[in-house]
């Protein structure tokens, strides 16, 4: 028996597409019908697998979460090192995808490898001796801190104009030279804001 000329559809072939044309066009750019011209099959195909377009959303932003280092938050870790190695890989994640960002914000819903994550956490600050409470404003404080970093690049943001700025903006004469140097500088930012939220929240344990 020949071969199919397409292969057959999965749900990570789909998932896999959806994600590739939202990093490539964003959000806006995913729909049913441009799905399945991309992957060569009819619109109504699709729905044996995903029922409804925010189905499919849900399942590539989780896609995205799945790529998130969790393996730090083993039996007795150290709850500081642990947030910062999962804090570097779930930004560097969202580096990889902004454009689910936005998504990605709204919180972890029904998504399997979303929840995991948050279960890491939150395992990991309340085994350490976190206060439940406390525990859960730090998993929201760390989700609001990475998802934002990732939202944008604070340097590219700068036009590149240097007369932009001359006359009215004399605290910003160097500003037309941020986005030259974008990556190192938002990377930078990224680092120092976590070491900031590190040593206060070592401060805090310390009090406990």
């Amino acid at each position: 028996m020949a071969r199919p000329r397409t292969p057959l559809l999965s749900r990570e072939r789909i998932v896999a597409a959806a994600l590739a044309l939202t990093d490539a066009e964003g959000l806006a750019a995913l729909s049913t019908r441009r799905l399945a011209a991309e992957l060569s099959v009819s619109g109504p195909s699709l729905y044996n697998h995903f029922a409804t377009k925010d189905d499919l959303l849900d399942a590539v932003v989780d896609s995205v979460m799945g790529e998130v280092d969790l393996s730090m938050f083993h039996p007795g870790a150290d709850w500081r090192p642990a947030l910062r190695d999962w804090a570097r890989s779930y930004r560097a994640a969202l580096a990889a995808h902004p454009n689910i960002v936005p998504v990605l914000a709204q919180g972890p819903g029904r998504r399997p490898n979303a929840l995991r994550l948050a279960d890491a956490v939150y395992g990991c600050l309340t085994e350490a001796g976190w206060p439940r409470g406390q525990a859960t404003r730090i998993g929201a404080l760390m989700r609001y801190f990475i998802t934002g970093s990732a939202l944008a690049s604070f340097a590219g943001g700068f036009p590149e104009d240097a007369r932009l700025y001359t006359a009215d903006y004399p605290h910003l004469a160097e500003a037309h030279r941020l986005a030259e140097h974008g990556r190192t500088i938002d990377e930078g930012a990224f680092e120092t804001g976590l070491a900031a939220l590190l040593d206060g929240l070592a401060l805090r344990y310390e009090a406990l």
